[in-house]
């Protein structure tokens, strides 16, 4: 369920026509419901309700502050993977002791500030990142709590630039060099080790590689505490899907997401930890677009609108589907038109949809790209010199601009023309 709803013939964001969004900020622009946002959280705090929990939101999906604030204010963590995401979690005002850090490159600077500024944990993804980081924590006369991310050698099923859990993938050691590399954690100073982890992939479908895994980090924790080590964590990652589209089976919900935890590790007496992203803010948000031709081609219809690849990437990475709507609704029974919903960027993979079935539509009208909101404004870009897009968040009739447009001159004077040019 998502809060973008048509009244009165115009789609809204709760309470908000998208046209008045249009009209105050421009387009394109994303816009994100502050109440999608609040229910997707709650869902999964509920799902996991019969256990000790921590729901960190993986900042990777989204990382406006405001939208982080919001999710820290309902009391989520968070599960960052670089240094500027641990800086945007601080800022949003977020302990560091609801910050967890992921990822598989972490530098010894990254290191240095997430032990000054307070962290959860590490979740270490390689000997050689454990070694380091036992030199740092060691130099800097900490002890920093740590959990190993282990590869379970599990097909999530999902597309393979976002799967993560196969052995030939680079995320986390190999499950089954697991007990040698928490041995040599034990034995290294400035560690203290604490729990397991685990991440098989994004925009699962199928709660069964779940179980897979998570059965295997069962078995693991119960061998790891044979051998002294005092397991109380579980890091269990994030990744359940979305529906993209409207006229698919939904994926799981996050409570049946949460009986497989319970299934699985329930028993085992660990504060469990889950790093959702898409879950709560892909269908919290939209790409609001304006037309700006309709150009007629042979055999097909071109419609041009000034939303482009560089403001959502994912159709022209992963061939991803995004749900496009008319923002005025299309009376009942009126006839659809194909057309290809493309961008002015000079790249014929900017097209975000071919043949999609849409009323009619001309210059200035407003469309919609639904689940948007995750990975959308996070990996927007300035190509062919295109502002990057402006953010809008929505909480029941008001809105702020969140992140806005810049103008061409701050773009232009972030740039420096040397003196011997």
């Amino acid at each position: 369920m998502d809060h973008f709803l048509y009244r009165d013939g115009i789609l809204h964001a709760e309470n908000v026509p998208l046209t008045r969004i249009a009209a105050q900020v421009g387009t394109p622009v994303y816009v994100y419901s502050a109440a999608t946002l609040t229910r997707h959280f709650n869902l999964f705090r509920q799902a996991l309700d019969w256990t000790d929990h921590l729901v960190c939101f993986a900042v990777k999906a989204n990382s406006n502050l405001a939208v982080l604030k919001l999710m820290g204010d309902l009391g989520a963590g968070m599960d960052v993977v670089s240094g500027g995401e641990y800086l945007r979690a601080k800022a949003a005002g977020v302990p560091g002791d609801r910050i967890v850090f992921s990822g598989v490159g972490k530098t010894v600077q990254e290191m240095r500030l997430a032990i000054e500024g307070g962290i959860r944990q590490f979740n270490i993804e390689s000997e050689p990142e454990m070694r380091a980081l036992s030199t740092v924590a060691s130099a800097m006369g900490a002890e920093v709590p740590v959990a190993i991310r282990v590869n379970p050698d599990v097909d999530a099923k999902t597309h393979e630039k976002i799967a993560t859990g196969k052995s030939d993938n680079k995320f986390g050691i190999p499950i089954s060099k697991a007990r040698q590399v928490y041995a040599e954690a034990a034995a290294l100073p400035g560690l203290k080790v604490v729990g397991v982890d685990v991440h098989i992939g994004s925009q699962l479908t199928d709660l069964d590689p779940y179980r897979a895994a998570y059965a295997k980090v069962a078995d693991l924790t119960r061998a790891l505490r044979a051998d002294g080590h005092d397991i109380t964590r579980l890091d269990l990652g994030g990744g359940l899907g979305i529906p993209y589209r409207r006229d698919n089976n939904a994926p799981p919900l996050p409570i049946e997401y949460g009986q497989v935890v319970r299934d699985t590790v329930g028993d085992l007496g660990c504060e469990i930890e889950i790093e959702p992203g898409r879950n709560i803010v892909g269908n919290a948000g939209i790409l609001l677009s304006q037309v700006i031709y309709l150009k007629q081609g042979e055999g097909r219809d071109f419609l041009i609108v000034d939303a482009a690849m560089n403001d959502l990437l994912r159709p022209a990475m992963y061939g991803a589907h995004h749900d496009i709507v008319s923002v005025c609704e299309p009376d009942l029974g009126a006839a659809m038109h194909k057309v290809d919903v493309v961008g002015p960027i000079c790249e014929s993979g900017d097209t975000f949809q071919k043949a999609v079935e849409l009323p009619p539509l001309r210059a200035d009208d407003l469309i919609a790209f639904r689940s948007a909101g995750a990975y959308g404004a996070v990996m927007s870009s300035e190509y062919n010199s295109r502002p990057l897009v402006p953010e809008v968040l929505v909480s029941g009739d008001q809105f702020a601009v969140i992140r806005a447009r810049p103008s061409f001159e701050e773009m232009l004077a972030r740039d420096t023309i040397p003196e011997w040019l």
